[in-house]
């Protein structure tokens, strides 16, 4: 399997956690949708990233599309995610929730870079939304005293929180404060802790 796309971007590094805690082996190509833009439209025409590209040729595209086909590949036993009912669902809104966060947060860096003035509604508006949900998640996790959110192993939830709170701290410094989201920052900090978290980190620069 080929990987496409760099692991500063939450979307991608949590395919990459997630096939690290697999153990599916997979080569990293970690092209920017910028200035490696026409090699991701080879095998994306949305020039978007995550792409996985299978050994048979198969493109996926988008990293709950992708995530969902690593579980099946696993097996109901492995899969990080409940294979339904509400403990899925509840799964399922969590990592909307967390994906849909560091969406607003690469809103606001598009804002920054593309714009020579930033839309101050634009800004506030997408910083409100990033609070909102830091806020329930911290309620949330706050409330489940087990290393992880769904008792002792760890799923797609945990990555996908842990994910996009590096890419917040990095990219919009002094956003998320951890003495307000207390919970949400330990929670980070122990999946840091993790070498399949260590082994796919790629500090956040500005798109060149």
């Amino acid at each position: 399997m080929i990987l496409i796309g760099q692991y500063d971007s939450p979307f991608v590094r949590r395919v990459a956690i997630a096939l690290r805690l697999y153990g599916m082996p997979y080569e990293h190509r970690p092209w920017s949708v910028f200035s490696d833009a026409a090699d991701v439209a080879r095998y994306n025409p949305l020039k978007r990233v995550p792409t996985l590209l299978l050994d048979d040729g198969e493109v996926l595209i988008e990293s709950g599309a992708i995530l969902d086909w690593l579980d099946e590949a696993a097996g109901p036993e492995r899969a990080l995610i409940a294979s339904g009912g509400p403990e899925r669902r509840k799964a399922l809104k969590l990592c909307a929730l967390a994906t849909g966060m560091a969406d607003k947060a690469v809103s606001l860096v598009y804002e920054r870079v593309l714009h020579k003035e930033s839309s101050a509604a634009w800004v506030e508006r997408c910083s409100g939304q990033i609070a909102a949900v830091l806020d329930m998640l911290e309620a949330d996790r706050a409330v489940r005293p087990g290393p992880w959110w769904f008792g002792d192993r760890i799923g797609h939830p945990d990555i996908a929180v842990a994910c996009a709170l590096r890419f917040i701290g990095e990219a919009h410094p002094g956003v998320f404060d951890p003495a307000r989201w207390p919970a949400l920052a330990a929670h980070a900090s122990g999946c840091e802790d993790m070498d399949e978290f260590s082994g796919a980190v790629q500090p956040f620069k500005l798109a060149d």
